[in-house]
């Protein structure tokens, strides 16, 4: 049995990171794969990129469903805010622009996605509830994403609803978020008041999921199973996948 060695640094890192005005996100190398848009290019990280176009894909949204923004460098979301703010203003910058260092898109794990069109706008792109966009978003947590920022989300996630903005989270716990009616905020606290979770997935994979807080010091852990995940929770804790 493998054991594994979690520090404080492995807190700030996995597909589970909660970002966000209170938990900014921890500068960490990101492995990149690139997505393309005529002749933009738009990276992402690369599991994401790879379920992404799967998702995309199996609705039959390819060419009608397009990326419009993935990873983006801190200094690029530092030119997005100043720009949002001297051309919007503070409130509407505040309410659909994170903070630079408090945005999914810096960690890769964060895609805006658009309805194809002739012109789409940078920073609310269309992406209506029905028609092929819409049978991506019942599909997306098969695949690992959520719908991010939700209207009813906001007074937890801080953000305006942004029914353009997918999160990459891993296929059981997006799976567990929708039917649980969670936004990110709310996971980790979920799994440590309801205990262990269990997931039948779409491809008839089950996954059961954990909680582990963070001790404040080094801590050993022994997975049960030889198929697992970790990932911290940049909060305070480690998720753990198990796959039966």
């Amino acid at each position: 049995m493998k054991t594994i060695l979690l520090s404080e640094t492995d807190l700030h890192r996995g597909p589970l990171i909660l970002i966000n005005r209170a938990h900014p996100l921890q500068p960490c190398a990101v492995a990149l794969q690139t997505l393309y848009w005529k002749e933009k290019r738009i990276p992402l990280e690369a599991r994401a990129a790879s379920l992404l176009q799967a998702c995309v894909r199996a609705c039959g949204g390819t060419g009608l469903i397009v990326p419009v923004s993935g990873w983006r460098s801190h200094a690029e979301q530092m030119e997005i805010w100043n720009d949002s703010l001297a051309e919007h203003g503070r409130a509407f910058t505040e309410s659909y622009v994170a903070r630079p260092g408090c945005s999914e898109h810096e960690s890769g794990l964060a895609i805006d996605l658009a309805k194809a069109a002739a012109e789409i706008d940078f920073i609310r792109p269309d992406f209506p509830c029905d028609g092929v966009c819409g049978a991506f978003r019942r599909s997306a947590a098969d695949y690992g994403f959520i719908e991010r920022y939700r209207a009813e989300k906001r007074p937890l996630t801080g953000i305006a609803a942004e029914p353009w903005h997918f999160r990459y989270v891993g296929a059981p716990h997006a799976v567990l978020i929708e039917k649980n009616g969670l936004c990110l905020e709310e996971y980790a606290s979920f799994l440590q008041r309801n205990g262990e979770q269990f997931c039948r997935l779409a491809n008839g994979k089950c996954a059961r999921v954990r909680y582990i807080p963070w001790t404040g010091a080094a801590m050993e852990i022994c997975p049960p199973k030889s198929c697992w995940q970790i990932s911290g929770d940049n909060a305070g804790g480690f998720i753990l996948t198990l796959w039966e």
